[in-house]
């Protein structure tokens, strides 16, 4: 017998037909003997349709209340689910986040989360309760409810695993699995068996939205044996584990991010503390920056340029512009009509002309490269958004899955 948790994601429990498909499969796992516990999104376009009742109502909430709106989805979810399992005959209990002991920080929105009190989760497992678990969701220091940001879910899901020395943890959606690229948007996709956790961690902050990024670092991190798989199929998902056996791959999927927008800095004094004083500013107001590209001086001057994501556009250009006279750059540009494709694989590190051939992929379908990023595993580039879909059709092409 082993403890199970298995997480579903708003697809799979959009209607009653997909609730009691979820049931079957919950109950299924616990028929095999395992204690289970399972974590729910809200259900399909919920978090979205709240989001807009917000907006009816006031244009600018406070992120606080945000946070006590939008955290009531998952326990929609998590009552209908365990009515379901209740009408099998099955023994089972729902908690919100903060009933299954989840405390976070203060950081509305986007909270992280600081422990997992798991006493009630153990007294419940010990009653020998199917116990289901709102994700998302979590209570801060002063009791105020806190979400963690969309695809919050996967990292409840994984940080309840790992605070029980789960067996395993699932992740089921509406895809059987991690693939090359994004089905819908390559044909010949394949579907990997296993991922290592660093490629599946580059692939999910590249814009593969298979699984939410802090998950699967927060699962390195426990050594969580992680699973994806779907709901609606029964078959074989993607293991996502720390040593694998396809050395052959030398690519392990093509990502696009559609969801930033490029900043550039024209004609900076190029002297010492400038690249210090702008990214000092963004990482105070906390915007993450990505790609930085910087040309080499001449006249006195430099130009800096870098991608934010989409949301955080209009924030990075009001600092920036709050700190104009310091910086003193001739021009401040945005465009946010690119895209970030990218290619990730720990067999390109002793692999040599892997970005060649990825920048004559890009030739041979005209699509012009913007801006470039490498690290050991992955190469990014930049490219007009009109372009993406092609361009990760023909990168996908170039390389042998």
């Amino acid at each position: 017998m082993g403890l199970i948790v298995q997480k579903f994601g708003g697809t799979s429990v959009a209607n009653r037909d997909r609730i009691f498909n979820v049931a079957k499969i919950v109950t299924d796992t616990y028929d095999k003997g395992n204690n289970v516990v399972v974590v729910v999104s809200a259900q399909g376009d919920t978090t979205d349709d709240l989001i807009e009742k917000a907006a009816e109502i006031n244009p600018n909430p406070s992120k606080r209340e945000m946070d006590m709106l939008l955290a009531t989805g998952e326990q929609i979810s998590i009552s209908l689910l365990a009515m379901a399992i209740e009408s099998m005959g099955y023994p089972v209990v729902s908690l919100t986040g903060w009933q299954a002991g989840f405390v976070t920080n203060s950081q509305y929105g986007d909270a992280r989360i600081r422990k997992i009190d798991g006493e009630r989760l153990h007294v419940e497992l010990d009653k020998k309760n199917i116990v289901i678990v709102a994700g998302f969701q979590g209570l801060n220091r002063f009791d105020d409810i806190t979400t963690l940001g969309r695809g919050g879910s996967d990292t409840s899901a994984v940080a309840l695993a790992a605070s029980l020395h789960a067996d395993l943890c699932q992740i089921y959606t509406d895809v059987d699995g991690v693939y090359t690229a994004d089905p819908r948007l390559v044909k010949n996709a394949v579907k990997l068996s296993e991922i290592s956790f660093d490629e599946m961690l580059e692939l999910a902050t590249l814009g593969a939205q298979v699984l939410h990024n802090r998950s699967v670092e927060m699962a390195k991190k426990y050594n969580v044996k992680l699973e994806v798989l779907s709901s609606l199929e029964r078959k074989p998902g993607t293991q996502v584990k720390e040593v694998i056996k396809m050395e052959k791959m030398l690519i392990k999927g093509v990502a696009k991010d559609d969801n930033i927008a490029r900043i550039a800095l024209i004609g900076l004094p190029d002297r010492p503390g400038i690249a210090f004083q702008v990214f000092t500013t963004l990482a105070k107001r906390k915007v993450n920056v990505d790609i930085i590209l910087q040309s080499i001086g001449r006249d006195d001057t430099k130009d800096i340029s870098f991608t934010v994501p989409y949301d955080q556009k209009d924030i990075a250009m009001e600092c920036l512009n709050e700190e104009k006279d310091y910086i003193q750059a001739h021009k401040i540009e945005m465009d946010d009509n690119v895209s970030k494709v990218s290619i990730v694989g720990a067999g390109m590190q002793s692999n040599p002309g892997v970005a060649s051939k990825m920048f004559e992929a890009l030739y041979e379908a005209g699509i012009n490269i913007r801006m470039i990023s490498t690290s050991e595993i992955k190469i990014s580039v930049l490219v007009d958004k009109d372009k993406a879909k092609q361009a990760v059709v023909a990168v996908h092409s170039a390389f042998e899955f």
